[in-house]
This record gives structure tokens, sequence and C-alpha cells, in this order.
């Protein structure tokens, strides 16, 4: 007999009410030291923002499998087999969409990892729960890619805007278009990460944690000096918040703010309203229709895998066509 029977209910409006039958006794028997807790673990090597998100995958798959008794610290994530995880995925893919699905599975995963390397699991018990599939299903990419036409209306709004935000917003809309940085990566440059001789900015701790070296264009490098001659040249952030009485205010801006930036100048400049990641999405898809290789493209992007950049080209087959002219391969007739 299993640990869990899954049980599954229709209500009156034929939504399907999932809940577990426990059998095992999933509570930790003592508390833990969080050095020692697989979950305080794992979410201690998250950044604060994916901490709230996965702390919260967590609570709730900790939930589903003792009908509300646990929350990620007072589960015992050693005792979860195989029989657990393949019950927890079968009542996850009925209420959450795809995506989501395949993020909680990830966080339980990598708890799991934890326990085993905390010496709280054994490595085939491991390996058995473990070995559950993510949910197979087409992305579509988020948001739209920016018309030539709309980045022209957007840089005129903005350089009409003789003011610190103008200046401060010149540079912010040609860092996001000109390196393809996301948004909570923007908001997290230094002034010392900054080259202005190349144009290279570090961008640290970036998905993943990984670190890696964008570069702006001729006109990026105009912009953010600009905007440095506002600023000043004082050690912090790169950008600043500006008052509404055109003050610079000397603390890091907030990635809430890097969008409604984004949003008050669409609509100053008469288009559609756009994200930071239609800014990137512009950038990775402008880039390879420009011919840049895949790899380097991927590279820029801070994307581990190029298969993840690929899905931005929109070259489609008249680009395979113009690709295998390039070959020369004599033909006497």
């Amino acid at each position: 007999m299993s640990a869990f029977s899954l049980i599954v209910m229709s209500k009156a409006d034929d939504a399907l009410e999932t809940k577990f039958s426990p059998h095992d006794d999933l509570h930790l028997l003592q508390p833990q030291s969080l050095v020692q807790h697989p979950a305080a673990v794992y979410l201690s090597q998250l950044r604060p923002k994916s901490q709230q998100t996965m702390g919260r995958n967590l609570d709730l798959i900790a939930n589903l499998l003792t009908q509300g008794q646990c929350d990620r610290l007072t589960l015992d994530w050693s005792k979860l087999r195989y029989h657990h995880t393949a019950a927890i995925r079968a009542v996850l893919v009925t209420k959450f969409a795809p995506s989501t699905v395949n993020q909680m599975l990830c966080a339980l995963r990598r708890v799991l990892k934890e326990a085993k390397k905390l010496k709280l699991m054994s490595p085939s018990d491991y390996t058995d729960a473990v070995d559950i599939e993510n949910v197979r299903f087409t992305k579509e990419l988020r948001g739209r890619a920016l018309k030539p036409a709309e980045i022209v209306a957007i840089m005129q709004v903005i350089k009409t805007d003789l003011t610190a935000a103008g200046r401060r917003d010149s540079a912010l809309f040609i860092i996001l278009m000109g390196s393809g940085v996301r948004r909570q990566e923007v908001v997290s440059i230094d002034l010392s990460d900054f080259d202005p001789s190349s144009g290279a900015i570090k961008v640290r701790g970036g998905k993943g944690g990984k670190d890696r070296t964008v570069y702006l264009p001729s006109s990026g490098m105009k912009a953010v000096s600009a905007w440095l001659e506002v600023r000043g040249v004082k050690a912090g952030p790169l950008l600043y918040p500006v008052s509404k009485s055109h003050r610079v205010m000397r603390r890091r801006l907030t990635d809430q703010s890097v969008l409604y930036i984004l949003q008050k100048r669409a609509k100053q400049a008469g288009v559609d309203s756009f994200s930071p990641h239609d800014c990137r999405r512009t950038f990775i898809s402008s880039l390879l229709d420009a011919g840049a290789d895949l790899v380097t493209v991927s590279q820029l992007a801070g994307h581990a895998n190029p298969m993840t950049t690929a899905k931005y080209d929109r070259r489609g087959e008249a680009a395979k066509r113009q690709a295998v002219e390039l070959l020369h391969i004599p033909y006497d007739e």
C-alpha cells in the first residue's frame, strides 16, 4: 500500500479538489538547525526574490503532503520517497500551469539534493525520489519585440526631456535595449561596473548567480556619459531615482521603478506599453536578425543554453536559404 492515496473529489462547479491521506508521519520529529535543514540550506543560496518564490512553493508542497499540517521548515524532507514525489507531481499538474509545476518540481528536487548532501538521505533514495519528469509543453515567448519606429519615437520623447530624469531615462533605455540586461540586473549595476572607455558593463549575480560582461553601442556610451554629468562620479549604483523636484536621490533604483519609467515613456511617445523584458527580446532578436552568431548572442544574453536564445530567432526559412548560398561547391556540367 502506498504512503499516500490520492483522492479526487468533484465539486458542484466541476473543479477538482485534491487531497492526500497520510499513512506515514512526515513531521520533523525535532527542530533542526538551519544549517542542517535541507530547505533552509537550499533557500539560503538564492537571491531574496527567489527565496520568497521558492519558499512559497515548498510551503505549498509541504501542505499538500500533510493536509496543511506542515510547512517547509516542519516537514521532514528526508523521508520523502518516489511515491511521495510522484503523487505530488500528479496533484500539481491538475492545479497549476506547466511552467509553474516545473518551477515547483525544481524546488523539490533541490531540497532533496541538499538532504542527500547533508547525509540525511541515502543516495539511492534520493535518486529514486527525484526521478520525476518535468511537464512538457511548448513555451511561447513572453511579450513582444519593439519596432524600429517605436524605438525612435521613445528616444525622441526622452531626449526632449532636459531634466535629470530625462538624462537618466536615456541611459536606462539604451542600456536595456543595447545590452539586453534583465530588469533586476540593470538596477544592480554599480558605477564601478561600467567602463567608459570600452562601453563594457560587468553584470554581477545574474540569473543562476552567474557574472558576465556586456557591451554598449556607441550611442549607449554617450547616453551614460551624459547621465554621469548629472549623477556625478561618487561610488554607488549607476542609476539613481530622481524626485519630482528633479533632485537626484543617492540610492538604488528599484526594479518596479524601471517598469514604471518605461510605461510612462511609452505613453508619452504614443506607442503600446512595453516591459523591460520586451527590450531584452528586441535586443536578442535584433542581433540575430543582423547575423550575429547564436553562441555570442547567448553569452551576451546570459542564457545557459544557446537553445534558449534560438527561440528568439525570427529569421525563418529565408535565413536558411541564404546560409546555404555561402557554400561554394564546384559543379561542372
